[in-house]
């Protein structure tokens, strides 16, 4: 029987860097890297229409809204499909900026994943959910790690690409409070689409890195260096990086987007005004509405 309506949260992820790994079969691709969860994140809601949670009743499309207003974000469409579930009404909330590099469109689609299975009845496992959150992000090309870390929480750390059941995880065991700034976003799909060769190949040297040495100063580090080396910093966010180094903090960019993090205080000691979490201790969950 269905419970008609469910809730879930996802936290945000900052990825600290990665390098991309391509397959044809979107469970299987992914990336490697490492990135900061944060308490900062996504709620979506799942409601669904009278008597239609049958897959005769999945032909009539629910709404989704994004921060209150119609939109669509294609991984949850494919998410619904996949659970069929597509006449569920979704509503998509959330603080952080979109496009800016906090992992919004994969919190979305594993939020969608989790209360729609609730909402729906569908006896789905969490590594189920994961996988068809995963699947439909690196389908809709948005996304290649988010979702895997979103669902653990604290500081994934993914040594090995994909979904549950093929990729492999650890994290850094660590807490702080985290402070971001955002400049605007940057297209993840165009970076990406293009040539990832340069950018894998220092994603894959600064993983050895925090491997050798799992500690958050290390993941920053290795953070400033992999934005360098994969030449995606841009001036904005070297000036605030380079400023927050200088009032001694750490600091790094966000991947992807023009967006700087820092722990503790590395931002407001700085002279920026930044909004403020935590590292989220315990990744993606249903809540209560």
């Amino acid at each position: 029987m269905s419970s008609q309506r469910a809730t879930a949260f996802v936290p945000g992820h900052v990825t600290a860097f990665f390098s991309a790994h391509r397959d044809d079969d979107p469970t299987v691709a992914g990336s490697r890297g490492a990135g900061v969860t944060l308490t900062d994140g996504v709620t979506v809601r799942v409601s669904a229409a009278d008597d239609g949670d049958t897959v005769a009743d999945a032909a009539a499309a629910g709404e989704t809204t994004i921060d209150g207003e119609v939109g669509s974000i294609g991984a949850v469409d494919d998410v619904l499909a996949e659970l069929d579930a597509t006449a569920a009404d979704v509503a998509v909330e959330t603080d952080l900026p979109i496009g800016a590099g906090f992992g919004v469109s994969g919190a979305a689609a594993l939020g969608a994943a989790l209360a729609a299975n609730d909402a729906f009845d569908r006896g789905r496992s969490e590594n189920e959910l994961v996988r068809v959150a995963h699947a439909a992000e690196v389908d809709r090309g948005t996304g290649l790690g988010d979702v895997v870390a979103q669902a653990r929480g604290g500081v994934p750390v993914r040594l090995e690409p994909g979904a549950p059941g093929v990729g492999e995880l650890d994290g850094v065991p660590a807490s702080a409070r985290v402070e971001y700034v955002t400049f605007g976003e940057l297209s993840t799909e165009e970076v990406l689409g293009g040539d990832t060769d340069a950018l894998s190949a220092a994603g894959e040297d600064a993983l050895d890195r925090l491997r050798a040495d799992p500690r958050l100063p290390t993941l920053m580090d290795a953070a400033r260096g992999f934005a360098g080396e994969a030449d995606l910093l841009v001036p904005e966010v070297a000036e605030a990086i380079d400023a927050v180094d200088a009032a001694g903090g750490e600091a790094a960019m966000a991947m992807l987007g023009r967006t700087v993090f820092a722990l503790g205080t590395g931002l407001s000691d700085a002279g920026y005004d930044p909004e403020a979490c935590r590292i989220d201790a315990a990744g993606a969950r249903l809540v209560d509405d």
